[in-house]
């Protein structure tokens, strides 16, 4: 029986425990060229006694951007930005992913001045609003995807693959799942394509099987993870036959000899298990608390085999030593999601993500795990 102070091996590292950053968009990338900040260095660096760290939704292209204020790896200069927060956490001896996300249909021309278009899968419109600069404002229509386009999309996520490793990156996980683009092509409504690219559940995933396959071929499979968030309906998804998209999915994916398969789990907990028994390589799961936080009462998943790690987003936003309290029993600070868009955060203060995090004090950590 494994428990979670016990190392790990993903893919070509050793994790020191088995608690994990969870990756949460943060806005405040107010760099030049939507780079990273000293302070995202200082904040990263103080969470680095997680056995993993995954970053913040980071964008791999221009068109890829969804939210203000958002990183990218896809210039020169926010590789060198991105050098400051690599270096901060491994001088302190922590493993920090990338996450790679590309919000497709979900994104606004305003927030490329009004010069490019959102892409998806099909010209389908999502339902609901996305906050920019100037309020929330209506989704658009995207700009459906042509062969040329899918060929070139894949190429920005094996682009910035290579630009994370330049920074320093221990490796990057492929965001396919909150209803962004990899997660559009999965679906059955933002994808209506009749083509290789769509209808059948194999076909469905086969977009996001050939980025894995790109982004391993540029960086190596075990540098590589990959985020589902199966039977989840934010940014207006639908995923009829999710059972079927998601085991075939897996088929797919378990030849690359990824380094980790990372599981957001949705209300539909059976999935889960199916998945598990599915996958062949290393889990890492964010489990379902319904009106509750992640809390020490889910490292009994990792005794019981249920998952090999566990992803936590609350507690590393107000505790920048999680592991070290999940082993003592506590204390734990509560997150406190009203100062979440407070102070450095340009006076936005109603968007609802509840994934933008406030900075915690130092971490008082003395002995690493």
């Amino acid at each position: 029986m494994s428990t979670a102070f016990e190392p790990i091996t993903i893919g070509r590292h050793t994790a020191r425990n088995r608690v994990v950053m969870a990756p949460m968009t943060r806005n405040r990338a107010y760099g030049p060229g939507a780079s990273p900040t000293p302070l995202m260095a200082t904040y990263y660096a103080q969470r680095a006694d997680a056995g993993l760290i995954i970053t913040e939704s980071t964008q791999p292209s221009p068109i890829g951007q969804g939210f203000p204020n958002t990183p990218g790896l896809h210039s020169a200069g926010q590789v060198e930005a991105w050098r400051r927060v690599t270096a901060g956490v491994h001088e302190r001896n922590g493993l920090i992913f990338a996450q790679l996300m590309h919000a497709g249909r979900v994104g606004h021309p305003s927030l490329h001045g009004g010069t490019l278009t959102p892409v998806g899968p099909s010209p389908v419109k999502a339902a609901g609003t996305v906050f920019t600069m100037d309020g929330p404002q209506e989704f658009v229509t995207p700009r459906a995807l042509d062969r040329a386009g899918i060929k070139e999309t894949i190429e920005d996520f094996a682009s910035a693959a290579r630009n994370a490793i330049e920074a320093g990156f221990d490796g990057v996980e492929l965001h396919a799942g909150s209803g962004f683009l990899l997660h559009q092509f999965l679906s059955t409504n933002a994808n209506q394509r009749d083509d290789e690219w769509g209808g059948s559940a194999r076909r469905r995933g086969r977009f996001t099987v050939e980025v894995a396959r790109a982004v391993a071929d540029a960086v190596g499979a075990d540098r590589v993870g990959l985020r589902i968030w199966p039977s989840h309906v934010y940014n207006d998804i639908v995923e009829d036959g999710h059972h079927d998209t998601y085991l075939a999915l897996l088929d797919a994916l378990n030849p690359l000899g990824l380094a980790y398969l990372h599981i957001a789990e949705g209300p539909d907990t059976e999935l889960t298990h199916r998945l598990r028994e599915r996958w062949t390589g290393t889990l890492i799961l964010n489990p379902y608390t319904p009106g509750a936080f992640t809390g020490p009462e889910s490292l009994k998943l990792i005794d019981d085999s249920a998952a090999d790690l566990i992803s936590y987003a609350s507690l590393f936003m107000a505790n920048p030593d999680p592991p070290r309290r999940l082993r003592t029993g506590g204390p734990f600070n509560a997150p406190d999601f009203s100062r979440a868009y407070g102070g450095d955060h340009k006076g936005y203060t109603d968007y609802p993500a509840l994934t933008c995090l406030q900075e915690s004090g130092p971490s008082t950590l003395t002995n690493k795990l």
